[in-house]
């Protein structure tokens, strides 16, 4: 039982991580992927723009840390559903690292913009497009397509395991839905990838997610739940 609290305490702690790092690393990137004039701004906040990259490789430790810390618990109910957890959360883990990528690519194109002494700048502007469309991409394909599909099947087992009291699930499989609805309409154009209606459609799941991490580190899972899943699977052994 103790094991089990420590295990759900951390899975809390890894959802809070990610959220705050997320918030922070994004904002920390505005020199260089808000300002008109990136190309100066981006080198004049060096330290800045690296520190907003650390803070979204954090991100990818914890979103690592969730999926591999949950996924005991997960598989007791579903193990097929925990494996495609844990790999569509990696995937995710892996987008989001391209995406730094970019970032720190654009970095370096920045310093190579003020080292030459600002020189014609349309070869510049045209390497900053592309790596500035890579980020968007990589922040639309990660925290909400991957996360809508990743939010849905944890929440699905959350829901049909009792791990956790039900209200949560369903809040989460709502939320999955209205981001995962958020990334192809921004994927087709529908609406803005920063906007209203995508801050709108991505509360819920960002409610869900700091509710789960909260009750987990308070209250841990289910202990009657998971017991009751290892009786079912002992016996459904004891019968083949």
């Amino acid at each position: 039982m103790n094991s089990n609290k420590k295990a759900a305490k951390v899975v809390g702690i890894f959802f809070i991580l990610a959220a705050v790092t997320a918030v922070i690393g994004l904002n920390l990137y505005n020199p260089i992927l808000k300002d008109p004039n990136y190309l100066i701004k981006g080198s004049e906040h060096t330290n800045q723009v690296i520190m907003g990259a650390i803070m979204e490789l954090i991100l990818v430790v914890s979103a690592v840390g969730t999926a591999t810390t949950m996924f005991p618990f997960l598989r007791k109910y579903n193990e097929t559903i925990a494996l495609w957890h844990l790999c569509f959360r990696f995937l995710e883990a892996i987008i989001i690292t391209v995406g730094v990528i970019s970032v720190l690519s654009l970095l370096t194109l920045s310093r190579e913009y003020a080292a030459t002494g600002f020189p014609n700048i349309a070869s510049f502007q045209a390497s900053g497009i592309l790596l500035k469309a890579v980020h968007d991409w990589s922040f639309l394909l990660g925290p909400n397509f991957m996360l809508g599909i990743n939010t849905m099947m944890y929440s699905y087992i959350f829901f049909k395991s009792k791990l956790v009291p039900s209200f949560i699930p369903i809040l989460g499989m709502t939320g999955a839905t209205l981001v995962f609805i958020a990334a192809l309409l921004e994927m087709f154009g529908v609406i803005q990838q920063v906007s209203v209606w995508g801050a709108i459609l991505s509360v819920p799941v960002a409610a869900n997610e700091m509710i789960l991490a909260v009750w987990l580190i308070v209250k841990g899972f289910n202990e009657s739940a998971l017991a009751a899943i290892t009786a079912k699977k002992r016996g459904v052994g004891s019968t083949t």
